[in-house]
């Protein structure tokens, strides 16, 4: 198993200034070249040491059937074990439990969901979640942490409550691994 890289964990530890830079700052995801990769997350806010998603695992594919030319993705429930320990996935690696679907894309300039325009936006409200399901409110904007890598992704997440957006937290991501997950 694998563990996060030194880098990882220092930008986790930075300030909150330091990551709305490199928000600001960051370099644009392709959608297509995230789809067949795993990422180990961790959310950085007061209350994310303390809670049961401080770690998590979020996933991309590219859609078949109705999704189909689509970049797609989910995320998987981990032990919370503590940033140094490895991410296992829950109930395991070999059969996760996957949910909090989203599908990826570009901001639109003139969309509802435009707080960062150089960013890719995954848009849990058009991922095909139950309509009463909490994780159907989020909305991810995604940056490189350095330009033309997509090894190390800094979020912000955004809650959608009716026409307002309220920012909720910061989440880094890190290549985990490949999978050829698909939805049925």
């Amino acid at each position: 198993m694998s563990l996060a890289t030194s880098e990882y964990l220092a930008l986790a530890e930075g300030p909150a200034a330091e990551l709305e830079r490199v928000m600001v700052r960051g370099g644009t995801p392709d959608p297509k070249d995230l789809a067949g990769f795993e990422y180990r997350g961790l959310n950085i806010a007061f209350w994310a040491a303390h809670s049961p998603i401080q770690k998590f695992i979020k996933g991309f594919y590219l859609g078949e059937g109705r999704e189909a030319g689509l970049v797609m993705g989910y995320n998987e429930p981990v032990v919370q074990n503590g940033p140094e320990n490895p991410w296992v996935a829950k109930p395991s690696d070999e059969d996760p439990k996957r949910f909090g679907f989203y599908r990826v894309g570009a901001v639109d300039p003139v969309a509802k969901d435009n707080h960062y325009l150089h960013a890719i936006l995954l848009d849990y409200g058009k991922g095909g979640n139950f309509v009463l399901d909490p994780a159907a409110r989020l909305r991810d904007y995604l940056v490189q942490v350095e330009p033309g890598s997509n090894e190390r992704l800094l979020g912000k997440a955004y809650l959608a409550i009716g026409p307002v957006r309220v920012s909720s937290n910061y989440f880094l991501l890190e290549r985990h691994k490949a999978t050829s997950w698909v939805r049925p």
